[in-house]
């Protein structure tokens, strides 16, 4: 799949400076419920990120895109793709900063490059639920470790993180019964399908947003 073309101008929200880091932000800032997504390594600033988050705030959440990419996305010219590597310890900033603005219980959201970043919060006590959509650098040794409320959506078609190694996930899961959890796996989809589609595709858009409807599911179950 293409990256999409990036836009600083896309979406409803605007842009602010949240936890240190350059947020795209939508919804009612003073919403007691936050919705932070983590983007994949095409950064905060792709119109179907920005589009995606404005829809999820449609539903009553303040949610919050940071650029975790510190305004260097993946070019793919350059063979050299970034690692989520200080993701984490940057989402704790975030975290920290929604609570200090009062609110009272959030939810997070990786894609791809993100879902690494979004796991490792689900091993801490930071947020009260995770979704991990079509993830990458995830390891089974971080599904073990996994404390919050956890859905994982996953692509049939998928190299980086196979249906046998969500399928892996979903074992560890199940062992798990004090850890709520959801695994699916979207027949024919590719990687990256939730977000890098083509708003032209009228099919590649159903086939999203079904996705897209899962992932809203599961965080009203335990943000709101």
């Amino acid at each position: 799949m293409n990256a999409p073309t990036l836009s600083s101008s896309s979406g409803n929200g605007s842009v602010i400076q949240l936890g240190g880091f350059n947020t795209y932000v939508s919804g009612c800032s003073a919403s007691l419920f936050a919705i932070v997504l983590v983007s994949d390594i095409f950064g905060y600033e792709a119109p179907n990120l920005r589009n995606l988050a404005d829809k999820v705030a449609a539903k009553g959440y303040y949610v919050v895109v940071p650029d975790f990419l510190y305004g260097d996305p993946y070019n793919p010219e350059n063979t050299e793709k970034p690692l989520p590597d200080k993701g984490f310890e940057d989402a704790k900033q975030v975290v920290a900063a929604l609570k200090d603005k009062g609110v009272s219980a959030i939810g997070a959201v990786g894609f791809c490059w993100g879902g690494k970043v979004v796991t490792d919060l689900a091993k801490s006590d930071d947020i009260q639920a995770a979704a991990l959509l079509h993830p990458a650098f995830v390891k089974v040794d971080d599904i073990k470790d996994v404390k919050e409320p956890v859905a994982i959506l996953a692509a049939e078609n998928d190299s980086i993180s196979p249906p046998e190694l969500i399928k892996q996930f979903e074992e560890i899961l199940s062992s798990k019964p004090e850890v709520d959890s959801f695994v699916k796996i979207f027949p024919s989809d590719e990687h990256g399908w939730t977000l890098r589609y083509n708003v032209e595709d009228k099919e590649a858009v159903r086939s999203a947003e079904k996705a897209h409807r899962d992932m809203l599911h599961w965080l009203t179950k335990y943000v709101m």
